[in-house]
């Protein structure tokens, strides 16, 4: 019988990692204490906490396809279009609550993605990777563990095939078989929650041709194997997390992170690897995931939620909140945070059933909802420190509100209404900060910009996917041009 690990249990799970962590230059030798990493533990953590709820249980947990057990839903397999709902409830409803990335859903998609594409190669070829992969499935779900889905290569020269880098290991790749599995060496760039996840899942980027068959390769390994190296990558603001508790963080409690990762000549046993130099399913591996992916940028939705919260809050402690333009802007943010739910939710209910068993989310829909998500947010963003004002920028801190020597000056200039504590004003300014500008805008905006794929990436298949000779055969007999439909 499963386990729904809580919180605690999760964090715990970490502390028995041998992760290989460096960050500015230096070694990290107890990542899940560490002051700029621990915030996004939380937001991970709090994707545990939360499916012991009974008020989310029914959003954060679903029942195993394999063991009927009930499980945590970043580990489950979408079996119809309910689900595909609720996974867009589920990312909306944790946004809204913790304000930055918590950073399984790119875990989630990536079995989702190779449930599919697995079964796929073996209708084909005759191969058993889907026996194999539902084998790991199921570890990972009894378990309750967190995947890190690892698609994005460093790709060095954007013009250059991966076969033709002038370095091979610009692309994850196979340096060695053996009688007992692959060696592969490469890096995965830009990986979101990798120091917080018990697995890494590894999936071809683009496209491979024949040439390139030695980069289509699919796997997963424990987080700690030998050989591979985590290197922290920078955030704005994110050493004002090594300042103690003070309100300057904005968030409080939660944040994200991204890595590089690097495979050193890693060994990766047959009974994990679920794609072998089978380079023709490699577009399809890559546009499951990426549809299923764009679908889970309903998390910005929830943070937008967060957002516009605080922009109410900070119009009403500057008593600004009647203005009839300030209202008016309050309006325009939900507006286009709901598109984006709308998005999110169309490419969910619109699924369909792959021979799989699985459910796939509309591919059309989903690279538009993630077309949206490339540009409403910065509107959004744009929107509340519109209202917010200059201050959100030009704030003194929180060790000025509470000196000494200049404390009463800072209280006292900054200070709106009689019954609004200036602290309680910086406080919330600090949080938009936080989510348009600091650590949370990594999660916010640069993330809804180049997450999932570039901005051109969902165009290029938005392109692909509509059925313009449809539209246009519909125009042309409406207006006489042609004489049957």
């Amino acid at each position: 019988m499963a386990k729904l690990m809580n919180a605690k249990e999760y964090e715990e799970s970490l502390r028995k990692l041998k992760l290989n962590v460096y960050m500015f230059g230096r070694k990290v030798e107890n990542v899940v204490d560490d002051p700029i990493i621990r915030p996004s533990m939380n937001a991970v953590a709090a994707t545990y906490e939360f499916a012991h709820k009974p008020e989310y249980e029914d959003i954060m947990t679903a029942k195993s396809h394999l063991t009927g057990n009930r499980i945590n839903r970043f580990t489950h397999i979408h079996q119809n279009t309910g689900d595909l709902v609720k996974k867009s409830k589920m990312g909306r409803l944790l946004g809204s609550l913790t304000a930055c990335c918590f950073q399984r859903c790119v875990g989630m998609d990536a079995l989702n993605a190779l449930s599919i594409t697995t079964h796929a190669i073996d209708a084909k070829y005759g191969t058993g990777y889907n026996k194999r992969f539902l084998e790991y499935l199921a570890y990972v779900q009894e378990n309750d563990l967190v995947c890190d889905g690892a698609m994005t290569d460093p790709k060095g020269d954007r013009s250059a095939s991966p076969k033709k880098q002038f370095d091979p290991d610009l692309f994850m790749r196979v340096v060695e078989e053996t009688r007992d599995g692959i060696v592969v060496s490469g890096a995965k760039a830009h990986q979101t929650g990798a120091v917080n996840s018990h697995e890494i899942i590894v999936m071809p980027t683009i496209t491979m041709r024949e040439e390139d068959r030695d980069y289509a390769i699919s796997f997963a390994l424990p987080s700690d194997a030998q050989g591979i190296t985590y290197i922290m990558g920078r955030q704005s603001c994110d050493t004002r997390k090594l300042e103690g508790m003070t309100f300057d963080r904005g968030n409080m409690h939660y944040g994200g992170h991204e890595a590089l990762v690097v495979f050193d000549r890693v060994f990766v046993p047959w009974e994990r690897v679920f794609m072998y130099r089978e380079y023709d399913f490699t577009t399809q591996l890559v546009e499951n995931f990426a549809a299923y992916h764009r679908q889970s940028y309903a998390c910005k939705v929830g943070v937008g939620d967060v957002l516009i919260g605080a922009a109410q809050t900070i119009a009403e402690y500057n008593g600004a909140e009647k203005a009839s333009h300030v209202k008016d802007k309050i309006i325009e943010m939900n507006q286009l945070n709901e598109t984006l739910f709308c998005g999110c939710i169309a490419c969910a209910a619109e699924g369909h059933k792959e021979p799989s068993g699985t459910y796939q989310n509309d591919l059309l829909l989903a690279n538009v909802h993630k077309q949206n998500i490339t540009r409403l947010p910065y509107e959004i963003a744009r929107l509340a420190q519109d209202i917010a004002g200059g201050l959100v920028v030009t704030c003194p801190s929180e060790a000025d509100l509470t000196s000494p020597e200049v404390g009463k000056w800072v209280d006292k200039y900054f200070k709106t209404k009689a019954d609004v504590p200036t602290e309680h004003r910086m406080r919330i300014l600090r949080l938009i900060e936080n989510i348009t500008m600091g650590t949370a805008a990594v999660g916010y905006l640069t993330e809804s910009m180049h997450g999932a794929g570039s901005p051109q990436a969902q165009r290029i298949m938005i392109a692909r996917l509509v059925n313009m000779k449809q539209k246009q055969k519909v125009a042309k007999f409406l207006c006489g041009i042609d004489k049957e439909r």
